[in-house]
Parts: C-alpha cells; sequence; structure tokens
C-alpha cells in the first residue's frame, strides 16, 4: 500500500465530474487499499477518487459511530465503506447543518446543510450492487464524498466558511 498525493484547490480535477468505473482489476483493489491509508495518514474520514488526481467515481470512508466516546471506553470497531459509481436515490425530509471540512481545502471548515438520512445504490470493490442507508453523521460524510465525484465541493453549500480558531460568528461568507 502507498500513501497517495492529495490534492488541493484550485487543481481543476476538484471541479470536474469524475467518470464511471469500469474495470473492477487488481489495480482497482490496490487504489481502494491506497485510498483508505491515504485517508488514514491525512486523517480524514473519506476520500473521493479526485481528491488524489483520478477522474473516478470512487470514494471510500471510514468511521465509528460513536468514535467520540469518553476516555478509557472501549473505541467502537470503524466500518469501512467503498462506494463505486455511488448515485443518491432517497433522501429524508429533514436537513441538519453541520461543520464540514476538507482535506483539499485545508484551513477552512463551514456549515454545511445536508440530508439527516440517506440511500445510496453503488457498486462494491468487486463490482457487486450494494443499498446503503446511513443517517446522522454518517449520512453528512457520504453526501460529502458523492459531491466530491460531481466536481462540488462544500464550500459551494457551506452557509457561512472560516478558518478554524477564528469566531465564526464574526465571519462573513467567502461568496
Amino acid at each position: 500500500m502507498a500513501i497517495r498525493q492529495i490534492v488541493h484547490l484550485p487543481e481543476p480535477i476538484l471541479r470536474k465530474k469524475a467518470k464511471p468505473v469500469t474495470k473492477f482489476d487488481k489495480d482497482l483493489q490496490v487504489l481502494i487499499d491506497d485510498m483508505f491509508e491515504t485517508m488514514r495518514e491525512a486523517p480524514g474520514v473519506g476520500l473521493a477518487a479526485p481528491q488524489i488526481n483520478l477522474p473516478m467515481q470512487l470514494a471510500v470512508v471510514e468511521y465509528a459511530e460513536d468514535e467520540d466516546q469518553g476516555q478509557g471506553a472501549p473505541l467502537p470497531k470503524k466500518k469501512q465503506y467503498v462506494l463505486i459509481n455511488p448515485e443518491i436515490v432517497k433522501v429524508s425530509d429533514e436537513k441538519v447543518i453541520g461543520i464540514e471540512g476538507c482535506l483539499s481545502i485545508p484551513g477552512l471548515v463551514g456549515e454545511v446543510e445536508r440530508y439527516e438520512a440517506i440511500q445510496v445504490k453503488a457498486l462494491n470493490r468487486h463490482g457487486a450492487p450494494v443499498k446503503i442507508k446511513v443517517d446522522g453523521w454518517m449520512a453528512r460524510i457520504f453526501q460529502h464524498e458523492i459531491d466530491h465525484l460531481n466536481g462540488i465541493l462544500f464550500t459551494d453549500k457551506a452557509v457561512r466558511v472560516w478558518k478554524p480558531g477564528e469566531d465564526k460568528d464574526k465571519e462573513t461568507p467567502l461568496d
């Protein structure tokens, strides 16, 4: 496995719609493993192929719902997801605003409105169809990564963007 270089704005690939994955070969399996390793090293909870300069409809997610438990509590097992050619097929009526950051936009965070729950249709790492229902923080991560595959960044949807450590109430939006 290898750490891949994460590209940052204004890299043009971050603004382009990625192409569907059609080959499920050994190279794809290596790439998926590399993406998980790169994401962990960064560190992050999700990574899309365009973020490592590859125009492919591929994203990986690794997160444990109760990751922020108190000290001394056993760490919950992280769930891993590989999303190939993903499509959001169902969304909740409820939307929530949450704070997001991005490995491709270091130094900024923002408040983004997302669906509270979604259902995604995708292919797994072996090309088999999967349907995944997620809610809460996991739904936010999935939507963020799927946006990357469509050339959309969190700053495009943010109601407010600021540098961490600044007083966000005094910050004006960046658009």
